[in-house]
């Protein structure tokens, strides 16, 4: 099954801080949405950037994007 990564841009010097903060809530989302195959992680591209993403599967994707509003997206291979 295809999978999509959905991305939250953070950039500044709390970056990390904030990356780390939305996480929780998406986690708290996948919850309380009962969502499956799902995991959310943060990763640093530079010090003053960092993202939250959401790996989901693609048949989910409007859903998740209507309600959660990511930067971007991008098919996901692990």
């Amino acid at each position: 099954m295809e999978q999509v990564k959905l991305i939250w841009d953070f950039r500044g010097p709390n970056s990390s801080h904030t990356a780390k903060h939305h996480v929780t809530h998406l986690k708290d989302f996948t919850t309380l949405e009962s969502l499956e195959n799902t995991f959310c992680d943060i990763e640093q591209i530079t010090d003053m950037h960092h993202i939250a993403y959401m790996v989901i599967n693609k048949e989910k994707m409007d859903f998740i994007r209507e309600r959660l509003k990511p930067n971007r997206g991008q098919l996901y291979k692990p």
